[in-house]
């Protein structure tokens, strides 16, 4: 009796542990990312990448075992300046020909703070792979939309130098320094 309660335990321990750890995916028509460059070093320039999809474990009891994965893809540049969105989307910048995607994966998610945590993971743009940092505002709390789902929200924000990742067009007349903002809307469909 005594070895079917603790295999029953064991059994309930596991599963609390693996339900913690849900599983959601971004929501593209509900996210993008953003970017923000100095143009002649007088104003600044703001576009955004429509098209960014992506998985994210989320277990706030172990943030240790929490992981982001977003893929954006480069072409969906935009500017709202056509002639400079082709030019960014040529070798002069991101050559999305070649290098089709934009992908950050996750290697450790940490606590920062009431309400923010900071990720640490690999940034890949242009083929090149550098580890950066995002400072994540949220998850908000998780709320049932509609259809029965579950549905949280972040944002989250970098600075990288392009030259880092070899994106080196227009060198002095566009600045080296890009910061990032990603604002992500998560689901999670509830099994019926």
């Amino acid at each position: 009796m005594s070895r079917t309660l603790s295999a029953l335990a064991v059994a309930l321990l596991l599963t609390l542990s693996a339900a913690a750890q849900d599983t959601w995916q971004i929501d593209p028509p509900h996210s993008s990312a953003q970017f923000a460059v100095r143009h002649l070093g007088i104003s600044t320039v703001r576009g955004a990448f429509t098209k960014v999809s992506g998985t994210v474990q989320y277990d706030p009891s172990h943030l240790e075992k929490s992981s982001i994965q977003t893929t954006i893809e480069a072409a969906s540049v935009d500017t709202r300046v056509e002639m400079r969105d082709n030019d960014l989307r040529s070798p002069n910048y991101l050559d999305v020909q070649k290098y089709p995607t934009i992908t950050f994966q996750s290697k450790k998610v940490e606590a920062a703070g009431a309400g923010k945590l900071k990720v640490v993971g690999d940034l890949t743009i242009h083929g090149v792979t550098k580890e950066v940092v995002l400072d994540l505002d949220g998850p908000t709390p998780a709320i049932k939309d509609p259809w029965g789902n579950q549905r949280m929200g972040a944002s989250a924000s970098t600075k990288i130098n392009r030259m880092d990742f070899g994106v080196a067009g227009a060198p002095g007349m566009i600045g080296d320094d890009i910061n990032i903002t990603l604002d992500i809307e998560m689901t999670k469909q509830v099994p019926k």
